[in-house]
């Protein structure tokens, strides 16, 4: 049952004007057959999900049928980079692979050769989003980004933004996998968590890890797309129509 998502509900219930909500999924090139699940489940719900790919991981056969849902989807499936190789190049501390480890030079190169390699495979439908491996980077990241005509930079709530002229922000408030004091978060936590940032004056972005995701993750996925698709105070949108409301200072 889904009781767990009562708070999230009652949040909703209460909320004085309609609650914007996307879903980012990460590491799309890993366990492709989680993947497709996953999508499966959103289809299902024709419920809107953001892939962030990873360039050197997608291989043709994914490419492909990607391309195929993305052409049925009516705009409800969107795809954009994650990284390069998702490498951790740091060699001490959290891991990161476009951190102060490395030269702006080598993020551009990485960052642009990604970018390549996304449009050889799935065309015009890549959208200009940058989601980093483990979330994190640095000031030079965001101009190379922003040089590259990338203009839109994903990654978690909690961290600083750059302030980058010509990148917006659109951060994920919610880990499916959150953890606190070394523990994952049970169903019930989850749900408290989802009610909070729903309360909240920002669009609320959801992060999941499909690779991690076992039928019974995915059935609890399914519950929350339930709710959200079902409540008259959500407006489950893309992240590029999120991103073009923060742009033009309009709410989604």
């Amino acid at each position: 049952m889904s009781t767990w998502l009562d708070p999230l509900r009652a949040a909703l219930d209460a909320a004085p004007i309609p609650v914007t909500v996307f879903v980012r999924d990460d590491d799309t090139g890993w366990a492709d057959q989680r993947l497709l699940a996953m999508l499966d489940v959103f289809d299902a719900h024709e419920a809107p999900i953001d892939l962030a790919v990873i360039p050197v991981e997608l291989g043709p056969d994914l490419a492909a049928e990607l391309a195929r849902r993305h052409a049925a989807s009516s705009g409800r499936l969107g795809l954009h980079q994650h990284g390069f190789s998702h490498t951790n190049h740091e060699v001490e501390g959290r891991k990161c692979e476009f951190g102060p480890a490395r030269s702006r030079d080598a993020q551009r190169t990485d960052i642009a050769e990604g970018h390549r390699l996304l449009e050889a495979l799935l065309g015009d439908v890549l959208d200009p989003i940058f989601t980093p491996p483990w979330n994190r980077c640095t000031t030079d990241t965001g101009a190379v980004l922003a040089e590259l005509g990338i203009g839109v930079l994903s990654r978690d709530v909690t961290v600083k933004p750059l302030g980058v002229p010509g990148l917006a922000e659109l951060p994920v408030q919610v880990d499916w996998f959150a953890h606190s004091k070394g523990r994952r978060l049970d169903r019930h936590e989850l749900g408290a968590l989802l009610a909070a940032r729903a309360s909240g004056p920002t669009p609320m972005g959801v992060m999941l890890h499909h690779a991690v995701m076992d039928d019974e993750e995915l059935v609890g996925v399914a519950e929350l797309l339930q709710v959200l698709t079902d409540h008259d105070q959500v407006r489950l949108r893309s992240m590029t129509a999120v991103a073009a409301t923060i742009t033009t200072g309009e709410m989604a």
